[in-house]
């Protein structure tokens, strides 16, 4: 066994790793000709500093990790169903199950490869193309001059003792700082009690912020009938805040960017402060499922072993497979923003994809191989 396994294995491992190369060669061309209308602009932090061809590819070849997260499953699908076709359209597979192979030993043998494709895909999405994100970002924003969330930012809350905070940041600079900063401040029954404008800040290791060109509203309330609002100018101030770097930063990245861990604490933030944690609760469920859809992809391609080709016949069967692990894809999307919209549970809205091709896969395998 043995033998059989290292033959299915080697031939598995070349296949995926040259349609994986394929993507990403794809993948990398139209990353490129993305930054190609930036290429020569000067950064506005130092117009000595110009975003070159170098830097370009340097930044895409940083995205690079991401997409082989987002593309080693399907790839995994590809490649396995193409092995596996061939096998059977040149009869090797029918040598190997009368050499000890039977359905379920193939099965056993395929999941054994499929989990360490889980393995090397959790590595990947909560460890390199996390940190190599942020350094493309932080690479893009030197010329940029900020990381930001499209126009509006990110938006944060805190509750302290007296006052609930609900703070906008609209961007990010690559060393730190922060930029258009926004606190409005209310009381316990809810009412706005002030307002607070920033042109720029920094977050402090005392938990702290020190706001720059400040402009603060105080609102006055005790008697809404002569409601009066009292308005400052202040150069720096210092306000205090348990929002962290770390916390500001994952909320200005996207969520399928964030490592497990940093989704899981940012989620304990916004339901410590009373905020809706339903789109991230779906993210981190699918970064905890997503590594376990390579299991799906291989289980799924083992009935194209068991199928009767003819000659040429091969590539409907790979194009079948190929639509199949798109069609995952999109369901995997489709299925995350239904739950969000409908309040599904986090972990089924995540998960009911898998399940629902883990059963058509199993169902397949047990029509094509046990009953026939």
């Amino acid at each position: 066994m043995k033998t059989i396994r290292r033959l299915i294995y080697g031939e598995i491992l070349v296949a995926v790793a040259f349609v994986l190369l394929a993507f990403l060669s794809l993948f990398f061309f139209f990353d490129f000709v993305e930054e190609l209308p930036s290429l020569g602009k000067p950064s506005p932090l130092n117009p000595d500093l110009v975003y070159d061809l170098p830097r370009a590819l340097l930044y895409v070849g940083l995205l690079m990790p991401s997409r082989v997260y987002e593309l080693l499953p399907i790839a995994v699908l590809i490649g396995t169903v193409f092995v596996l076709a061939r096998l059977a359209q040149g009869s090797e597979y029918t040598i190997l199950r009368t050499s000890g192979l039977g359905p379920w030993r193939a099965l056993r043998t395929l999941l054994g490869l499929g989990s360490v494709f889980v393995a090397l895909t959790f590595a990947l999405g909560d460890y390199v193309a996390p940190l190599a994100d942020r350094s493309a970002q932080l690479l893009k924003a030197n010329f940029q001059g900020r990381i930001s969330l499209g126009q509006t930012g990110a938006w944060l809350k805190e509750r302290q003792t007296y006052s609930s905070f609900s703070v906008n940041v609209g961007a990010m600079t690559p060393q730190g700082g922060l930029d258009k900063v926004r606190i409005f401040e209310f009381d316990n029954q809810g009412f706005l009690v002030s307002t607070l404008q920033a042109q720029s800040g920094q977050i402090e290791n005392d938990d702290s912020w020190t706001l720059n060109q400040v402009q603060r509203r105080e609102f006055d309330t005790a008697g809404l009938a002569s409601a009066r609002i009292t308005s400052s100018q202040l150069d720096t101030l210092r306000w205090p805040s348990s929002i962290t770097a770390e916390m500001v930063s994952v909320a200005l990245l996207k969520p399928e960017r964030m490592r497990t861990t940093d989704l899981y604490a940012y989620i304990q933030h916004l339901e410590a402060n009373g905020q809706t944690a339903q789109r991230y609760q779906i993210e981190f469920w699918r970064k905890v499922f997503y590594p376990l859809s390579c299991l799906v992809m291989v289980v799924l391609a083992l009935p194209f072993a068991y199928l009767h080709f003819r000659s040429g016949g091969i590539t409907g069967y790979v194009f079948g497979g190929v639509m199949a692990g798109i069609s995952f894809f999109l369901l995997n999307n489709v299925f995350g923003y239904i739950g969000n919209l409908n309040q599904w549970q986090p972990w089924l809205a995540a998960a009911s994809p898998a399940m629902i091709y883990s059963v058509i896969s199993l169902g397949a395998f047990g029509w094509l191989v046990l009953r026939r």
